[in-house]
């Protein structure tokens, strides 16, 4: 890819009155626009912040938007973006690499993550000052069979890069290339050596707080991206383990995507799955509240349960085997029916019994009789007299 137009200011054009970066504001008028709206946050950013990001999204420029793009349409603007860069880098000489989210998705498919909204490079303090010299607030214009209608792309420093510590909270980003038509930016930021480190030499820094021992960065290792020549860090594993953990190099489910092998492309999940969720958090609370109220109630009823436990002597009723007596009523004609046939078969029994018991009776007082008769009556013999 090589740039078609290269437009530039011409105050950019005087290698003299370029030397020294002078601290403005590319304000809403000055970069000439199409918006009739400036919809960067300016109004509530500090006065010593250069870039001001958008109202509706930080990874927008508002000088250049007014909304976010839909998913596909903000994937193919990435994929512009930074093929754009990294060709102009490549002709002017400038070396540059890929860093932080854009390094990851080189990673594991040499895309950006579909669910990012911004690229990361990094170069070195010597190409920062190189490009503030010689091409800030220059305007390249790329028309190719990827961007038929053709697209502007601005380069803007920012005026604070020269400030090398870190203190600087504000002005973090020391440069963007910034998409006029979407307002979608690349973040740039300058590795400067860190003299002063405790860690000793070779201590590289950023102003957002990164540092790196150089042979993590040099030499570069040479790669693609996105169909386009890059560079990436030496020991680019180590790097992106130090920042995002080991599981970022390995997780395949993340940000309501699955990464798929063969394809070797991230697939958007399918969004039905949030339905249930929907669902738990309307229906649940209804059916608690209910059930909470039918709990109240035999709550409050716990005394009535008790009385039926006071009457358990009614239950004992049924202990008095009513129907076993019922059973005998049942059954009574049958018994007496029994009972009379053995007393009518028991009485001339009984009768015979008490004819031959007053036969004896009647014979035993004859023969006393008889006996009383037949003997002589006793006489007591006189007592002996007494002794004297």
């Amino acid at each position: 890819m090589r740039l078609s137009w290269l437009i530039t200011l011409p105050a950019v054009l005087s290698v003299a009155s370029a030397l020294m970066v002078e601290k403005r504001d590319a304000d809403f008028l000055s970069v000439r626009t199409k918006q009739r709206k400036d919809m960067s946050g300016k109004r509530g950013d500090r006065k010593d912040k250069y870039f001001h990001e958008s109202t509706f999204h930080p990874h927008y420029d508002g000088r250049f938007a007014e909304k976010q793009l839909p998913y596909h349409e903000r994937r193919v603007a990435l994929s512009n973006l930074i093929q754009t860069y990294l060709a102009t880098m490549n002709d002017l000489g400038v070396e540059t690499w890929l860093m932080h989210g854009t390094l990851l998705g080189w990673w594991w498919n040499r895309k950006i993550l579909p669910w990012d909204s911004d690229s990361d490079v990094q170069m070195s303090e010597k190409s920062m000052t190189y490009l503030a010299t010689f091409y800030n607030m220059t305007v390249f214009h790329y028309k190719t069979p990827r961007i038929p209608d053709g697209r502007d792309y601005m380069l803007e420093i920012n005026p604070h890069y020269v400030n090398r510590e870190q203190t600087d909270k504000m002005n973090v980003i020391d440069a963007r290339w910034i998409d006029t038509s979407s307002g979608l930016f690349i973040d740039m930021t300058t590795a400067r050596y860190n003299y002063t480190h405790p860690a000793g030499e070779g201590m590289l820094s950023c102003k957002d707080g990164h540092e790196y021992r150089d042979t993590y960065i040099f030499p570069l290792r040479d790669t693609y991206f996105e169909g386009t020549p890059a560079k990436i860090p030496f020991a680019y594993k180590e790097v992106l383990e130090a920042e995002y953990g080991p599981k970022s190099l390995t997780l395949k489910d993340y940000a309501d995507h699955r990464f798929d092998d063969q394809k070797l492309e991230w697939i958007p999940m399918p969004k039905p799955l949030k339905k249930p969720e929907d669902q738990k958090v309307i229906t649940p609370p209804k059916k608690v509240e209910e059930k909470k109220v039918e709990v109240k109630k035999p709550e409050e009823k716990k005394p009535e349960e008790k009385k039926p436990e006071e009457k358990k002597p009614e239950e004992k009723k049924p202990e008095e085997k009513k129907p076993e007596e019922k059973k005998p009523e049942e059954k009574k004609p049958e018994v007496k029916k029994a009972e009379e046939k053995k007393v009518e078969e028991k009485k001339p029994e009984q009768a015979a019994q008490k004819e031959a018991q007053t036969t004896l009776a009647t014979k035993t007082r004859a023969a006393i009789l008889k006996v009383r008769e037949s003997s002589p009556p006793t006489v007591n013999p006189p007592s002996p007299p007494p002794k004297i």
